[in-house]
């Protein structure tokens, strides 16, 4: 039986063998792929539960086993039911029957988008999911049973594709590059062997330490002040937007991850950066410990998406608070049928201080311009 000690001993073993093939060194950006994604033992490809429901004691401060974190669909199934009033008007628009979902997690925002539009008497000819993580998978067959016949699971993009495309918090687990200022030069901020570990035998597995390289790298914006700063940039999110706008002839993308806009993602007071990591529905900034047992994320850049969208030939729906989207697709009056303990949840699909405001509903098309009713009130498009 793998063991959580002996999971993250393989893994770090395995990273350290990537930095000695790489000099000694290897960016965040390597880093964070291989903690996440290493077949087998990566946080995304291995067997450890990730999502689920908020555990009854964690607001005692115990932790409880289960899950990692709770993202909206598994929170309240009318996230996904509401999600569905776009999905069908942008189905309709475009004139498309097929849903590609990215990182569809337990399958639940899946299940839900697939009955909700049964109901409104809009079934799909297809519900292509495509997800790196065969443990995952497992769960979502499972969940997905019902539907085995328009369901499939795909490992990369075929060459052309058309439909709606989601992404609930896929963004923000893609690798990302560490850039630090210091006493006013920019590094870029990687991974090394921890020296002190040198010459050691046994078990331990290996630990690991940051280490700064000069680069020619820049956030996409000047940082006023002179202030040491860590920030992020993020190609392989950019990067996969532009392959999306390849691959799509004609539909429409909604991307809902947290984030911001480039001017308050690279704001002077924000010199932390925004890498984070989540565990036992608790958060931790320290990517290095624990490697394959824990999340790592971090926010999106919307401008930066969007940039990358158009510069490919897509164009922007809109943008948008999560609050405002779910409020323009019906939420409300969805909460006002629902049980006082759905309705409960729902309400932090929509509070400032929960998931309201931080997080964030970009739409993306390709085709004929249309008005898209995520996007009906409360466009913040002229903010990217």
């Amino acid at each position: 039986m793998t063991t959580p000690y002996s999971l993250t001993s393989a893994l770090s073993a395995r990273i350290a063998q990537a930095i000695a093939a790489d000099q000694g060194w290897i960016g965040f950006d390597a880093f964070m792929a291989l903690a996440l994604y290493t077949p087998g033992l990566g946080y995304y490809a291995n067997d450890s539960a990730k999502f689920g429901t908020m555990p009854a004691r964690l607001q005692a401060g115990v932790p409880v086993g289960g899950s990692d974190f709770v993202t909206a669909p598994e929170m309240t199934p009318l996230f996904g039911q509401t999600l569905a009033a776009q999905v069908a008007q942008a189905l309709q628009v475009t004139q498309t029957a097929e849903v590609w979902e990215f990182g569809a997690g337990s399958g639940a925002l899946a299940l839900q988008l697939l009955e909700t539009l049964e109901a409104m008497g809009l079934p799909l000819a297809r519900y292509s999911i495509v997800d790196l993580s065969g443990s995952l998978r497992a769960r979502q067959q499972e969940t997905l049973a019902r539907f085995a016949g328009t369901v499939r699971w795909v490992g990369e993009l075929p060459d052309t594709l058309q439909g709606v495309v989601l992404g609930n918090e896929v963004l923000d687990a893609m690798p990302v590059k560490l850039l630090a200022r210091v006493n006013g030069v920019w590094y870029e901020r990687g991974v090394a062997l921890d020296a002190a570990m040198d010459g050691q035998q046994g078990g331990d597995a290996p630990r690991f330490v940051w280490h700064d390289r000069p680069t020619e790298l820049r956030p996409p914006l000047d940082i006023e002040r002179v202030h040491d700063y860590l920030t992020e940039i993020h190609p392989q999110a950019e990067s996969f937007v532009r392959t999306l706008a390849d691959r799509l002839t004609v539909g429409a993308a909604f991307l809902i991850d947290y984030g911001f806009p480039e001017h308050e993602y690279y704001h002077p007071q924000r010199h932390m950066g925004t890498v984070m990591c989540h565990r036992s529905h608790r958060s931790d900034p320290d990517p290095l410990s624990d490697v394959g047992l824990k999340d790592i994320t971090a926010h999106v850049n919307f401008t930066g998406i969007a940039l990358a969208a158009q510069e490919a030939g897509l164009n922007v729906l809109g943008y948008c608070t999560q609050a405002r989207f779910l409020i323009n697709c019906g939420l409300v009056a969805r909460m006002e049928t629902a049980p006082l303990a759905v309705r409960v949840q729902a309400q932090k699909l929509i509070m400032e201080h929960e998931m309201g405001e931080l997080f964030k509903v970009i739409g993306l098309y390709k085709g004929d311009p249309w008005e898209a009713i995520g996007f009906s009130q409360g466009d913040r498009t002229h903010t990217l």
